[in-house]
């Protein structure tokens, strides 16, 4: 997987489905990207116009009103890769009273992806997600958040398909070979995006010029 971008981020296809990308855009809520300019060349406050579309092979898309440019960070652990972008804007336990009237919720969600260059049977996958979904709620406690995550967080795995004649793992908790590299990889990443929006959060936002 290349360094933190904003645009496709090559993976292995899965086990469970034909992705081949990751896709990683702002939503149309997001916060201005940081330097962007007017087709005029002079400085505004509004995203960059958009581009059409490209041409992407099958893939997965995530959405978030997080700044992913400053929060995006990338780890490796023995063959397993993670890029996790933050937004901690409003964060909380999965397990909580019914409300009276349910919030507005804050921009930010937390996006994990992960690339294992293995294979998964499906039921390997479904183990990784809740692995990583650990690493990631360890990551937040370290951190001082007293919570599991945001509303909206996601998590995609990326896995090889078997080859022919070859064996899928079968398991992939944070004890087993491969699900302790993804934990530890997802942990780290996590940990130093969360660090990076918390922040972006604390620092006054720059005046317009």
């Amino acid at each position: 997987m290349p360094p933190a971008s904003a645009g496709p981020v090559e993976a292995p296809r899965t086990g469970a489905g034909a992705a081949e990308a990751f896709l990683a855009i702002p939503s149309p809520t997001a916060p201005p990207l940081k330097g962007a300019t007017s087709p005029t060349g002079s400085a505004t406050d509004h995203a960059p116009t958009a581009q059409p579309a490209p041409q992407l092979p099958p893939g997965v898309g995530l959405m978030t009103a997080a700044d992913i440019l400053a929060t995006a960070t990338h780890t490796t652990d023995e063959g397993v890769e993670a890029l996790v972008t933050a937004g901690v804007g409003v964060s909380g336990w999965a397990a909580v009273p019914p409300p009276r009237a349910a919030p507005h919720p804050g921009p930010g969600t937390i996006n994990i992806l992960v690339a294992l260059p293995v294979a998964l049977t499906d039921a390997a996958l479904v183990n990784a997600v809740a692995t990583a979904t650990e690493a990631k709620v360890q990551a937040l406690r370290d951190n001082g958040y007293d919570a599991s995550g945001t509303p909206t967080d996601a998590v995609c795995i990326a896995a090889r398909i078997p080859r022919p004649g070859a064996l899928a793992e079968h398991f992939a908790g944070p004890r087993s070979l491969w699900g302790a590299r993804l934990a530890r990889a997802v942990h780290r990443a996590t940990h130093e995006a969360v660090a990076r929006d918390a922040h972006l959060r604390a620092t006054p936002p720059d005046p317009c010029p």
